[in-house]
Order: C-alpha cells, then structure tokens, then sequence
C-alpha cells in the first residue's frame, strides 16, 4: 500500500462541512427534477427559480495572479513531489501566501487565494486549482470523522472533513490539509468528483441560509446542489430538515427517506425521521426507526471501542479488552483498533498478545506517522517483555 503523509498548512480547527458523509451506496439517487417545491410565506418556490437563486461559481478558475504564483513557486521544472512540496510550503507559509483557517470563510480557490482565509472546503478548492496548474494530479477527498456518543451512549456527532488528495507517477499519495485529523478519528474517506464539491459548497451556503431562517434560499442552494450530485444523501437529510422548517412534513419525510434509499445505513437520515415521526405522533414509525437506530449502532465497531474507551478511563481494562475485542470482530483489519486492542493487553501485562495486535496494526496501517509511533510501542513492548522473562541478578539459581 502507497505511504500516504500529512501535508500540514497554516490553521488550528476542524472544518465540518455537514451532517454525514457516507461510504456505502445501495441505491439510486433520485433526479432532482422529482424535488416538490418548496411553499414559504404561500408561495410555491419551484425548480425554474435555482438557477437564478442559487447560481454556481467557478470554484477552480485560476486567476492570473494564481498562474503567476505558481510559476514562481512550483516551476514545471522540478519534479513532480517537489513541486508539491514547494507548492505546499508557499502556500502555508506566512512569507508566501499564509492561509489561515476560518470556519465560515466559503468561497471560490481565487476568493481564498485573495483574502487568505479558508475553511476546510475553500481551501480544497484553493489547493486543487493550484496543484492542477502546476500539472499535479489532485483530488478532492472527504474523511468521516469517527462517531461520538454521549455517556448515555447516545450518537451525538457524526462529521465530514474535506481534504486534497494528491497522487504521484510513482503510486506515492498525499493528504493535502487545512487541518489534518489524527488517524484514529477517521472512520472512512472516499475521492469526489469535482461536481461533488462544487455541491458540497452550495450545500454550505445552504446550511447558512437556514440558521438565519431564510428557507427560500437554503431550498434554492440544496435544490442546486442535487442537481450538481444526487447522490450525496447528506443533501437529502439537510434538504428534508428545510422542508421540516417550513411545515412540509410529507415533503420532509420524503426526503429523509430518499437518503436511506440511497444508504440504508445514513444515520442522521434515521435520526431525523425519529425527531419527524414523533413530532407527526407516528409512533409506531417513530419506534421503528429508534430501533434500526439501536441496531445500526451495536453493529459499528468506533460504538464497542468508545465502549472500550469508557471502561478504560475507570481502569477496568478486562471490560475494555472485551469490548475492543467485539470492535475488532466488525472490524478486523483496521490499524486503529488492532493498535488500541495491543495497548490494552499491554496494560493486563499480556505482552505476547499485545506484540502480536502492534505488528498486525503496523501492518495494516498507511500513514508513515502511525507507522512510526507504533513501531514505537512495540519496542516498548518487547524491552517490558524481555525485562520480566529474565531471572533476577543474584538470585543463586544454579542451571543443570
């Protein structure tokens, strides 16, 4: 498997660009030429008005201040992971262009590169423009951060972070971050197409229009952005929580329903009809959809390791050990888990066991920091294990 290091740029936080992100697609996506219209104030608001309510900019257009930029700083010259390289550092870099992160900076690549400010989305728009220019093969990619659940074991949180993904001639891959995430956050990433991305932007835009109530254009730009990608269900989640908001509970459960078709397993989509049904008084439905919720989460593994997690801050490690030994039956070949699961037999003193899990964690992970920290450990490991094999100086035991 290719090496896959953190390119790290010039920012602090975590951007969160929606709701969900899923992995897994079962269905079709229904045309966006189906979406009912939405009715605010009276008033129908229909397909006929998107385009010009919610028009699409060129997010990648490259100005020429941003060609300049780049035949200054990546030159067609050097090879093609130093001009990563090179573009990367200027990029960030406060001599250079210095972009700093800024949740609600949306925008276009030229927007950032002007202002110097991004959030997660924008500059993967930025970063792509950029390293296509510079004839780099760059690609949008989305990372689902790991679920989080309350001590009640309720989910709480399940986001969507954006980076660039940048392939070499030579399979060697890149991760190109305004704010990289740690591995063991990441549940899953999948490569967008840029249509992907230019949706994703209009359903930021959208998600804006909402919190401060103006429904029309939170519909106009999720409308779009089904046209741009149909098969995103988090467009279909937010799309049927602006219905929900204008009182179209048939239209909203409509499109909950159609992100499930799209994937069984979207888990905000199930929450989000809980919350619909019981507001309907539907219980029957309500109580269906509370327990696929309950079964979709005894079958994800991150829900056993928080377990795990939990046993462990009160220093029961038997209980973590069983229930990480549960996640890695979900999950078998995932580095994070095999790695946590050794460092719990690390902590019961089985230190066989917790070499074996550290080398198969090697084994199984990409990032060369993983790598290198596990590695780390395991030598801790064999140095503990050795020290407690070897007999006691002058113990006067005599071999025969």
């Amino acid at each position: 498997m290719a090496q896959v290091p953190w390119l790290r740029a010039a920012a602090t936080l975590l951007c969160s660009v929606f709701l969900m992100a899923c992995t897994t697609l079962d269905g079709p996506a229904v045309a966006a030429s189906q979406l009912p219209p939405l009715v605010h104030e009276g008033t129908p608001v229909t397909l006929a008005e998107v385009a010009a309510l919610a028009p699409s900019p060129d997010l990648l257009a490259v100005t020429p201040e941003m060609q300049a930029f780049v035949a200054r700083y990546a030159p067609p010259r050097g090879g093609t992971r130093q001009r990563l390289l090179n573009l990367h550092e200027a990029v960030k870099g406060p001599g250079a262009l210095g972009v700093v992160y800024d949740p609600f900076a949306d925008g276009t690549a030229a927007t950032v590169f002007r202002t110097g400010t991004a959030n997660c989305l924008s500059f993967a728009h930025l970063f792509v423009a950029l390293a296509r220019e510079a004839g780099l093969d760059a690609q949008y990619q989305w990372l689902e951060v790991r679920p989080q659940w309350t001590r009640l074991g309720e989910r709480i949180a399940v986001r969507l972070h954006v980076n660039v993904m940048v392939r070499m001639p030579s399979g060697e891959q890149f991760m190109v971050d305004i704010d990289p995430l740690q591995s063991r956050d990441i549940a899953a990433s999948r490569l967008l197409e840029d249509a992907d991305a230019a949706a994703l932007d209009h359903n930021n835009i959208a998600i804006e229009a909402l919190a401060r109530g103006d429904l029309e254009a939170a519909w106009s730009q999720l409308a779009r952005a089904l046209q741009l990608s149909p098969g995103l269900p988090p467009l279909w989640v937010n799309l049927g929580a602006v219905y929900r908001h204008a009182g179209q509970v048939r239209e909203a459960e409509w499109s909950l329903l159609q992100a499930l078709a799209i994937d069984r397993s979207d888990r905000s989509a199930m929450n989000n009809l809980v919350v619909l049904y019981g507001q309907m008084g539907r219980d029957d439905e309500r109580d269906y959809w509370v327990d696929r919720i309950d079964r979709h989460r005894d079958r994800n593994p991150f829900y056993h390791a928080w377990l795990g997690d939990r046993a462990g801050e009160e220093g029961d490690w038997a209980a973590a050990l069983e229930h990480y030994r549960v996640a890695l039956k979900l999950h078998p070949d995932d580095s994070v888990l095999l790695y946590a699961t050794g460092i719990i037999h690390f902590r019961l003193q089985q230190y066989a066991a917790a070499e074996r899990l550290i080398e198969r964690a090697i084994a199984a992970a990409s990032l060369r920091s993983d790598i290198h920290g596990y590695r780390a450990q395991l030598e801790v490991v064999r140095q503990r294990q050795l020290a407690e094999t070897q007999p006691a100086a002058g113990s006067g035991a005599t071999r025969i």
